[in-house]
């Protein structure tokens, strides 16, 4: 064999080798390499160690049809998207498609209208077959939608919901504890009156975080100043008529804190054409750390919510969901919180600095 080629085995007939070439040389049936190969529990650790030599020693690569003997079929999963924020909508799409592919995952992806429109393209999926739906923000709290799944008989996952009950398994992040540390860091810069753009009313995160902005004022001694809360809808253009309503204030904010990038990168767009500095004239600060957020200048300051990570984690919950229940069993409903980081950059800084 030449330098800088690889031979592979093969099994028989000169072929790649099959799930049964595995089997015969661990000396087990195919169900038990199907068994190891989907990672389940009950098999015995000397049949699993053959079973995973055997494989190395035939570079065998499972299949789907190897997966399926001890999982019942491919899983099938929506995702249904209705996102404002591109920036938002990539990072998801992200991390889900890699963990679809990593878990063999089919995965439909089918943007959908508010209101009326949502049940319209979940009714789609569904009679589509797909075995379960994945729901980012917005549409994570959609009570009409949720409604429908669960009369369907739907599994469903919620991602970056603030809700703390609702019969499907969700995953987040603490958003009341978020806006609360990134205004703690504001506080600590000297800042007083501190500008906060709400993001869309229908979404759960958005109340939360306002409570976590008024929590950290309270703390410090800082009276809540209803002037300084503005409405916003988590999109660019929103961010621009909030920010331009705080800084037309008589007594304007030195610094503004945006529930999304979007908002926020609005903010520093407005400061600009107003020909103040930022930080130096008004600090800004976001919330999710999306590409958007090192693609302005100056690069904001804001709370990384992992975002990829968080539909990953999603799609395996769905996954583990939907085999729990082709097994006859009845998952109940899981809520999982993770992490988030104050990510400092360039675009706030000491009051007077």
């Amino acid at each position: 064999m030449s330098a800088g080629t690889t031979q592979k085995r093969k099994g028989r007939g000169g072929d790649a080798p099959r799930i049964e070439d595995v089997a015969k040389r661990a000396g087990v049936s195919p169900m038990t390499v199907s068994r190891v190969i989907n990672g389940a529990s009950h098999v015995r650790q000397a049949a699993r160690d053959a079973v995973n030599e055997a494989i190395a020693a035939l570079n065998y690569a499972p299949n789907r049809a190897a997966r399926s003997l001890a999982g019942g079929g491919q899983v099938r999963l929506g995702l249904l998207y209705s996102n404002p924020s591109a920036a938002y909508l990539s990072e998801f799409l992200v991390g889900s498609l890699d963990q679809a592919s990593r878990s063999d995952v089919q995965l439909v992806v089918e943007k959908c209208d508010r209101g009326e429109g949502e049940e319209t393209s979940a009714r789609h999926l569904i009679k589509s077959g797909i075995d379960g739906i994945l729901l980012p923000p917005p549409l994570c709290d959609s009570q009409p939608l949720i409604d429908l799944l669960a009369a369907e008989n739907v599994t469903a996952v919620a991602v970056a919901t603030a809700r703390l009950a609702d019969g499907i398994s969700t995953v987040s992040i603490d958003d009341f504890a978020a806006a609360e540390t990134m205004t703690r860091h504001i506080i600590a810069q000297g800042h007083r009156r501190i500008g906060f753009i709400i993001g869309n009313p229908d979404q759960t995160a958005s109340a939360r975080r306002l409570e976590g902005y008024k929590a950290a004022l309270t703390e410090a001694g800082i009276a809540v100043d209803e002037a300084l809360i503005r409405q916003g809808l988590f999109t660019y253009r929103s961010g621009l008529e909030a920010s331009e309503a705080l800084l037309d204030l008589p007594q304007p904010p030195t610094a503004i804190f945006a529930s999304n990038d979007d908002m926020a990168a609005a903010a520093v767009a407005v400061a600009h054409r107003r020909g103040l500095d930022v930080p130096g004239d008004v600090s800004v600060c976001g919330f999710d750390d999306t590409a958007l957020a090192t693609a302005i200048w100056p690069e904001l300051t804001t709370v990384r919510q992992p975002i990829a990570a968080m539909s990953r984690a999603a799609i395996e919950m769905l996954v583990a969901e939907v085999n729990a229940r082709r097994q006859g069993k009845t998952p109940e409903p899981r809520r999982l919180v993770l992490d988030f980081t104050l990510v400092e950059r360039e675009s706030d800084g000491q009051l007077g600095a």
